[in-house]
């Protein structure tokens, strides 16, 4: 039988309709499974036992009494640290922040808790959410699971290790260059960065979004449902559309064009492993009937160049504020890095973000022929955990995310699915592109894919 903790939302929804399971029983599950991985995988901020045993306890009771709150009433779930919920400090990674609790549920909280969900407690990322990375001046290094030598990615560092050792079925991430599909790559789950402001979030920011991290596709479209619940304070978001996600999963890919991306133009090449696996996959959707061809490498240089840029340059902003004592406390790699942007002209700023505009035109003309993209989401699996990107060099910390920031500047909906495993059993993951505002159509494909794929191996054990 599948132990407590490896059941998805969706089999905790049916045990809870039947009383074959509780909402008791699956957070003290989920519980255990955080005290026996938690010495080695550091994937936790805070855990809140006393306060998810009380939310079970409650949802039991309204399950009971056939008064639940939604399919989530009772499903536990972790919430990545800089998506702020009330009475937590939000440090956004950093030993430099003052640790000053919230006094407000952001957007995504306050979404899930009016769905009855059990939050167990807030979970690791890197200084500022600016690394794809595990490592952390306030957190330590958060490691993967599947081998803890290796790097979970980031910046939903934890969220992604916590999903994959069975803490919880769900997790919230955020991601403004890779922030939840990297994770789900390197830890083998599935995450969606959906098109920019198709879930409300608070502050809302160029290409920055919350995004649902899970094991399957079908508990990523049960959270769906409720993140897209409208909320004022994001000046951002896109008119609210009801829709119920898990009951448009089904699909085909017969007829579908669908480009696959191999080289991009720019960044890390792929590892053998990593094409080997999307090739494979793009070869299931054409044996299902889709049309695939490849499509031309459209990042350049100059484009990447430019996002670094801006990225420096929104950084240094904060961190020159910041007294010499609590600049000391940030961690070396990113005071090293935004530094760089302290000598950047207002003209140079500028030209920097003329560059993310030409990333976004080319991303969203690379797309238009087709219905879905098809890329690798990282080129390469997880690297050394102590590592701030590959390498650790400061002037070229975006090479590996070149495969996925230039879909958060152009806003469309992007997914990772684990595709297969390296040589050494480290995840592949395979990005589903499509174009702006079709969610539903990149859950579609990712669960096709998903029933075509062939079995994944079992998840790792502490």
């Amino acid at each position: 039988m599948t132990a407590l903790h490896d059941l998805t939302a969706h089999d905790l929804w049916m045990g809870y309709r039947t009383g074959r399971i509780s909402p008791v029983e699956a957070t003290r599950a989920a519980l255990a499974r955080i005290k026996a991985w938690e010495p080695k995988l550091n994937a936790m901020y805070l855990v809140d036992e006393p306060g998810a045993l009380a939310q079970a306890k409650a949802a039991e009771q309204r399950w009971r009494k056939g008064d639940a709150l939604s399919p989530l009433d009772g499903v536990p779930i972790t919430l990545k640290e800089n998506i702020a919920s009330k009475g937590a400090p939000t440090p956004i990674g950093t030993a430099a922040a003052e640790l000053t609790p919230s006094v407000i549920d952001a957007p995504p909280a306050a979404r899930v808790k009016e769905a009855g969900c059990v939050i167990l407690g807030k979970t690791t990322m890197p200084d500022f959410g600016m690394l794809a990375s595990g490592v952390s001046s306030l957190h330590g290094t958060t490691r993967n699971p599947w081998d803890i030598r290796r790097n979970t990615a980031g910046s939903s560092s934890g969220a992604g290790a916590a999903v994959a050792a069975g803490y919880g079925p769900l997790a919230l991430g955020t991601d403004i260059g890779g922030s939840v599909r990297l994770p789900a790559a390197y830890n083998g789950i599935f995450a969606l960065k959906p098109s920019l402001g198709r879930i409300p979030i608070n502050p809302p920011w160029l290409g920055r979004v919350t995004g649902p991290m899970t094991r399957t596709v079908m508990d990523s479209a049960l959270l769906m449902n409720h993140l897209t619940r409208p909320d004022a304070r994001d000046y951002m978001a896109l008119p609210y559309q009801e829709t119920d996600y898990p009951k448009l999963l089904d699909g085909e890919a017969k007829g579908k064009r669908i480009g696959l991306l191999l080289d991009i133009g720019h960044g890390t090449r792929p590892q053998p492993a990593v094409r080997e696996a999307i090739e494979r996959a793009a070869k299931l959707f054409a044996a299902a009937g889709a049309h695939v061809e490849p499509v031309k490498p459209f990042v350049t240089a100059t484009m990447m160049n430019g996002l670094d840029t801006m990225f420096r340059s929104r950084a240094w902003a904060d961190f020159e504020l910041m007294p010499p004592a609590r600049q000391a406390k940030v961690l070396p790699f990113i005071a090293a890095w935004c530094r760089g942007a302290a000598a950047f002209t207002a003209a140079e700023a500028m030209r920097a973000l003329a560059q993310v505009f030409a990333l976004r035109e080319a991303a969203v003309a690379a797309t238009e022929p087709y219905d879905f993209l098809l890329t690798p989401t990282s080129p390469i699996t997880a690297y050394a955990a102590e590592e701030a990107c590959p390498g650790n060099d400061t002037e070229r910390p975006f090479d590996h995310i070149c495969f996925t920031a230039p879909f958060n500047m152009s806003e469309q909906p992007a997914a990772s699915i684990c595709a297969g495993y390296d040589e050494d059993g480290l995840p592949i993951g395979l990005q589903i592109v499509g174009h702006r505002f079709d969610d539903v159509g990149v859950l579609r494909m990712a669960h096709v894919f998903e029933q075509m794929r062939p079995a994944l191996r079992p998840w790792p054990e502490p």
